[in-house]
């Protein structure tokens, strides 16, 4: 009877290492694959913290093309040349409007940024986030700066028209 019952305690002990290791099989796949998503997330983060910034640099550059518009607009105000204060005045409309567009891109970068960050808990993560949140802030203010040299430059442009 002992012999039955260390048998049975045995294959008990089998089997339960069996499912030991079975379970160890499966933890070292999901930590494999929670490895790898997390190279994927920090692969994302960084793509749109760049992504944001490229972004802001771009809002920065229409801002600064509005600017020069303006002056052109102002410049060729002043010579009369209508022609050329109303191609200064759409070169400005079209850089707030390319600045906009940036912002816009800025922001969707750091959302994508903060919704990586928030899967990851890394502070590298959440810097990225943070410098993204900031580029987007860079891209809105740069977008209302070109916003507004495209008024002034359409306001010159209508002004010599009349």
């Amino acid at each position: 009877m002992t012999s039955d019952f260390e048998e049975k305690i045995l294959a008990k002990f089998a089997a339960l290492e069996g499912e030991v290791a079975s379970l160890r099989q499966g933890y070292l796949m999901v930590n494999q694959r929670y490895t790898k998503a997390l190279n994927s997330m920090k692969t994302l983060t960084n793509s749109a913290l760049e992504a944001a910034t490229k972004a802001a640099e771009a809002a920065e550059k229409s801002a600064s093309a509005s600017k020069a518009a303006v002056v052109a607009a102002t410049c060729a105000a002043n010579s009369a040349v209508l022609v050329a204060t109303e191609a200064a005045a759409e070169a400005a409309g079209l850089a707030a409007l390319a600045a906009s567009e940036a912002a816009a891109a800025a922001a969707a970068a750091a959302s994508a940024a903060a919704e990586a960050a928030s899967f990851q808990a890394e502070e590298a993560a959440l810097l990225a986030s943070t410098e993204a949140a900031h580029a987007t802030s860079r891209a809105t203010a740069a977008a209302a700066t070109a916003a507004k040299m495209a008024n002034e430059a359409s306001a010159i442009a209508r002004a010599l028209r009349k």
